[in-house]
C-alpha cells in the first residue's frame, strides 16, 4: 500500500510508493524500442495492460481487443491505489495517509510511431475529450480532491515507454503547488475583484509581445515570469476554472491550437523532450471567479540543478519574448 506523507516544516505531502519502487519500467521490462521491440501499448498486446477502463473503439469490436483508436488503462505500477480508505493518522509530529488515488495511462493512438503533433485535430479532439470522461467520472468519488493530467514525451521528461501516452493522477488532497497558485490567485481577487489570469490575457493581448498564436477562444503565450525557455501556456480567453465543464466544440478548437504550439516547438527546437500539464480547479469546488485553468507547455531543453533546488530560483536563459519571436516565426 503506497503512502503518503506530510512535510511537517512547509506542508508538502509526498507518495512513497513502494509499487513504482519494483519497477523497471512503467511496465514491463522487456526492451522498448521503435525500431522492432516489444511494446505493451500497440495493438495486438491488449493483454499485457491492465483492462481498459474506457475507449474510443471501431464499431463492433470488444474491450480489451484490437480495434481501438484510443484506450485508457490502470497504471500497472501506480503511484496511488484506488481501493481502501485513507485512514489519516499520526506519528508524533508527522501526519500520513493511506495512499489512495488513481493513476491512469491514456493511450492516445495504436500507432506506435506517431507523436502528440503528428496526430489530427480529431485525433487531439478526441484525446481531450478522454480527458475530460475519466475527470468527469472520478470526481465522483469524494475521497479526491485533485486530478492532474500530464505527458511526458521523451525520456528527458520522464516517459518510460516510446508509444506516446498521458497519464491522469488523482489525489485524496489538493498538492502544494496548485495551493500555492490557488492562493496567489485568491490575493489578487481579494484586493481587485477581478482574475489574475484574465488581467494576464489583457495585457498580452495588448502589449503582443508574447503571444504565440490567438484563436477566438484561446490565447498561447511565453509567460511573462517563464521558469524554462520556450515554455508556452495556453489559457482559454473567457474566464474558465475547470477544464472538464467545457463545451465539446471548444475541446476541438483547443485541439489545433495545441498541434500549432506543438509543431511550433517541434520544429523550432528539434523535436525537444516536454511535458505538458493541465492545471484546473480542485474537482471538488464549484466554478471560481478567481482561478484559470491552464496548460503548461515545458521543453526540456535545461537541467534543474543544485542553485533551483535550493533556491527554489529558476535560471531562464532565453527570455520569453525571444522565444515567442521565434516560435512566431516558424512555418510548417
Amino acid at each position: 500500500m503506497p503512502e503518503l506523507r506530510k512535510d511537517p516544516i512547509i506542508g508538502r505531502w509526498v507518495i512513497i510508493s513502494t509499487e513504482r519502487g519494483q519497477r523497471p519500467s512503467d511496465w514491463s521490462g522487456e526492451k522498448n524500442d521503435k525500431s522492432g521491440g516489444f511494446c505493451p501499448f500497440c495493438p495486438g498486446n491488449e493483454d499485457k495492460t491492465p483492462p481498459e477502463i474506457f475507449s474510443f473503439r471501431q464499431k463492433s469490436t470488444e474491450p480489451n481487443s484490437s480495434g481501438w483508436d484510443l484506450r485508457v488503462v490502470s497504471n500497472k505500477f501506480p503511484a496511488l491505489q484506488i481501493e481502501g480508505e485513507l485512514k489519516r493518522r499520526g506519528k508524533g509530529v508527522y501526519d500520513l495517509m493511506n495512499g489512495i488515488g488513481a493513476h491512469e495511462v491514456i493511450i492516445e493512438s495504436p500507432d506506435h510511431y506517431r507523436e502528440f503533433n503528428d496526430y489530427t485535430i480529431d485525433q487531439i479532439e478526441m484525446i481531450l475529450l478522454a480527458y475530460q470522461s475519466r475527470i468527469l467520472d472520478l470526481k465522483k468519488d469524494s475521497r479526491f480532491k485533485y486530478i492532474l493530467i500530464f505527458k511526458n514525451q521523451g525520456r528527458a521528461a520522464g516517459a518510460s515507454l516510446e508509444h506516446s501516452h498521458s497519464q491522469l493522477i488523482a489525489t485524496p488532497i489538493v498538492p502544494k503547488n496548485v495551493l500555492e497558485e490557488l492562493a496567489g490567485a485568491k490575493r489578487h481577487f481579494d484586493i481587485k475583484e477581478r482574475c489574475i489570469f484574465c488581467d494576464i490575457i489583457r495585457q498580452e493581448n495588448e502589449s503582443d509581445e508574447r503571444v504565440v498564436a490567438l484563436t477566438e477562444n484561446y490565447i498561447s503565450i511565453t509567460p511573462f515570469a517563464a521558469r524554462f525557455p520556450y515554455e508556452v501556456w495556453i489559457l482559454p480567453r473567457s474566464h474558465s476554472s475547470h477544464f472538464e465543464n467545457l463545451d465539446r466544440q471548444k475541446y476541438r478548437e483547443l485541439a489545433g491550437l495545441m498541434k500549432d504550439i506543438l509543431s511550433r516547438l517541434s520544429k523550432a527546437l528539434d523535436a525537444p523532450p516536454y511535458n505538458f500539464i493541465i492545471h484546473s480547479a480542485p474537482i471538488q469546488n464549484g466554478d471560481m471567479e478567481e482561478y484559470h485553468w491552464h496548460i503548461e507547455i515545458i521543453p526540456k531543453l535545461t537541467k534543474v540543478a543544485g542553485f533551483e533546488w535550493g533556491s527554489g530560483f529558476y535560471i531562464n536563459p532565453t527570455p520569453p519574448e525571444t522565444a515567442c519571436a521565434h516560435l512566431r516565426k516558424v512555418s510548417f
